[in-house]
């Protein structure tokens, strides 16, 4: 097994081809957004299909279903904001009306969009666009589960939060420029007392301007949900990274364990909507009394 760096920055790997580690990782919708970002609603594309041009003989015929239009525009309007965040979506037959297609197809459309986390159904009030204050979506991004009892969401302690012109590898898997301004965390995550995570996250600045360690102290719930809240900022999917690594001197006296303990390291790019990355988190976990569960479908 490799050493663990005190620094997690040098277990660095490229995000590409990793695995996410949701269960049915959704779609990215940028691709089809795009292509009906002018489109306005009462003109989709019943066809379901792009003609040719003769001036481009050698292109190929492009296809969208009808219902994959239709989940691009609700996906549009989630992104905008036009329905924030735990808030109801208009019902299936309204949408109809909207797009001015059937209900089964809005209906399908819908149904991907939860299939993907995107919005939530509650039977007998309808759909919802989740949110990461929902209990469920406590445990989305957290794969760490122990052994025995129910999960729970661990305590942190933050070592250390500030601003700081991000590294090479670091702008490269979110996609920014070296030396931009990212806000970088470092925390210690504890279940029932016992240090069992050691996390590093990288935030673009921008995006992340005016997070101090003193709100992430004082906010109680969980991070995501503060980076939704305060931030505007919702994380869709993830890919990750994992390997076995073995605690170097750092890591063994912040997890109390001793040189040489073995971990599970992982590294995770976060997305938003329009797959734009907006964390990059490294992690350190201790499975002596925890292990790794993920749900493949």
């Amino acid at each position: 097994m490799n050493s663990a760096s005190s620094n997690l920055t040098n277990n660095a790997t490229a995000a590409s081809g990793a695995v996410s580690p949701t269960a049915g990782t959704p779609a990215t919708p940028a691709a089809t957004a795009s292509s009906t970002a002018a489109t306005p609603a009462a003109s989709v594309n019943t066809t379901a299909a792009t003609a040719v041009p003769a001036s481009a003989a050698t292109a190929s015929p492009t296809f969208s279903p009808l219902y994959q239009q239709i989940k691009a525009l609700i996906t549009q309007s989630l992104q905008s904001g036009e329905w924030k965040p735990g808030e109801l979506i208009p019902s299936e037959v309204e949408l109809a009306g909207r797009f001015k297609v059937s209900q089964g197809t809005v209906r399908k459309a819908i149904d991907e969009l939860a299939a993907e986390n995107l919005v939530m159904r509650r039977q007998g009030k309808g759909t919802f666009v989740s949110t990461h204050h929902e209990a469920r979506a406590h445990f989305r991004f957290l794969r760490l589960v122990p052994d025995e009892g129910v999960p729970h969401y661990p305590e942190s302690k933050f070592i250390e939060v500030k601003r700081v012109r991000a590294p090479a590898d670091v702008a490269r898997l979110m996609d920014l420029k070296s030396g931009d301004a990212v806000i970088f965390i470092k925390r210690v995550q504890y279940f029932d007392g016992v240090p069992t995570i050691v996390e590093e996250l990288w935030l673009p600045g921008l995006i992340f301007k005016g997070l101090t360690a003193e709100r992430l102290v004082e906010y109680k719930g969980p991070m995501y949900g503060l980076f939704e809240t305060e931030f505007g900022t919702r994380m869709i999917r993830a890919s990750e990274q994992i390997r076995a690594v073995c605690a170097d001197a750092g890591a063994a006296q912040l997890l109390n364990i001793d040189l040489g303990t073995p971990l599970l390291s992982s590294e995770r790019v976060s997305f938003t909507y329009g797959d734009k990355p907006v964390e990059l988190r490294r992690g350190l976990y201790l499975t002596s009394r925890h292990h790794y569960q993920n749900e493949l479908s």
